[in-house]
């Protein structure tokens, strides 16, 4: 479908690929262009929906700045899948077991690792780039009690909110595992410490904005490049997070009753809350990704229904409107509290029928009615993406 709608009251245009869009997110996207270091327009996505610090599905290119609160603080957060060369009837009839056997393996919510994960020698590499930052920015350590031990003992785990792993089925009854996570507590405090920075900067220097969120770093200042850095690190440390709790996923599941099987192919891997250095109008510039996927040419992805639904493995179509982007996901529309007020255990039982996952009070805020229908979302974007697989979960885990 083509863009649907185009905002022309900023300084810039906003390019919408939806006509779902509540007002909030409209405004969001009013401030966001009137910001001038825009590059050409906003693009948002058809997932699009009110966030913090700039709307959620929206694909920001800047030239000289960055808005770190556009980023966001799980820096990073990402998507991550692979097919196995099990079929659905190798899978035992009753789940749970599987489930319990991942839910033992890999921490959820607050929970995190006993003993270290992952390999040293990478915790050591990490451990040298993140030194250069606390030297400068000592202050980090002090936002969080163990710091030094947590950001380590976080490696593997998924966290909580909409955080989740799933063993999903494909149309020809493939087995994928597919999980969603970031850069768990020591991202959070990055964000949040250069968020507060920004915002520092902006009243040392009188400038006015439409939305303090929208703080930025100019590039050439001693907070850009730091901060350059440490989102870098903090993007690094969300791909091997992904990629330990993978890792040992597989390893449960080879120890299980199934039958051996092998991995088809390499883990298609990423981000949705970040921020890279691309070239878009013959143009170097920063592009911040809010919750949208890169989907250049040929590039694989991953875009994830509810937990009650379908998801899909896309590959990009190198849209220049949408600055080779695509969505995310569904796309809430409505917030955890007001889907907690209108839904019960007894409606999340019946919208995910057929999955084995939790469905109690904690996860009535993920029921599959608080999102925007995927199908909706996929053919507002199908000049963005071409749909590879389709896959549906029988196995949901939240953190």
């Amino acid at each position: 479908m083509p863009i649907k709608r185009v905002l022309s009251t900023g300084k810039f245009p906003v390019k919408i690929y939806t006509d779902d869009i509540e007002s909030e997110a409209q405004q969001q996207l009013h401030e966001l262009s009137t910001l001038p270091f825009i590059h050409k327009h906003v693009a948002a996505m058809p997932d699009v929906h009110a966030g913090i610090g700039a709307t959620i599905g929206s694909v920001i290119p800047t030239r000289g700045a960055i808005i770190p609160a556009a980023v966001g603080v799980d820096i990073g957060c990402g998507m991550s899948a692979i097919q196995l060369s099990l079929k659905a009837n190798d899978l035992p009839d009753n789940l749970s077991g599987m489930r319990s056997q991942i839910e033992q393996v890999v921490p959820v919510g607050f929970d995190m690792h006993q003993n270290l994960a992952i390999d040293k020698t990478l915790v050591v590499t990490m451990n040298e780039r993140l030194n250069i930052l606390l030297q400068k920015h000592p202050a980090l350590v002090k936002m969080k009690k163990n710091f030094h031990k947590d950001w380590q003992l976080q490696m593997g785990t998924l966290g909580g909110g909409n955080h989740f792993i799933e063993v999903c089925l494909d149309e020809n009854q493939n087995v994928w595992v597919m999980l969603h996570s970031g850069s768990r507590g020591v991202g959070n405090i990055i964000g949040r410490y250069f968020i507060g920075l920004a915002k520092k900067d902006m009243e040392k220097w009188f400038i006015n904005l439409p939305n303090k969120d929208l703080a930025y770093l100019p590039q050439g200042t001693e907070h850009f490049e730091d901060y350059w850095q440490a989102v870098l690190w903090a993007q690094e440390y969300a791909r091997i997070n992904r990629q330990e709790m993978m890792r040992l996923i597989l390893e449960t599941l080879s120890q299980t009753d199934l039958p051996s099987f092998q991995v088809m192919g390499e883990a298609i891997s990423c981000h949705h809350n970040y921020v890279a250095m691309e070239n878009h109008y013959k143009s170097n510039i920063f592009l911040t990704r809010k919750g949208a996927i890169s989907a250049k040419e040929g590039e694989w992805g991953i875009i994830p229904g509810s937990m009650g639904t379908k998801s899909f493995i896309v590959q990009g179509k190198g849209n220049l409107e949408s600055f080779c982007s695509c969505s995310h996901g569904a796309g809430r529309r409505m917030g955890r509290k007001e889907a907690k007020r209108r839904f019960s255990v007894d409606d999340m039982i019946t919208q995910t029928q057929g999955v084995e996952c939790r469905k109690d009070e904690d996860v009535i805020d993920e029921i599959p009615a608080a999102y925007k229908p995927i199908d909706e979302v996929m053919e507002n974007q199908n000049d963005l993406v071409e749909i590879v697989h389709t896959l549906k979960q029988v196995v949901c885990i939240k953190g």
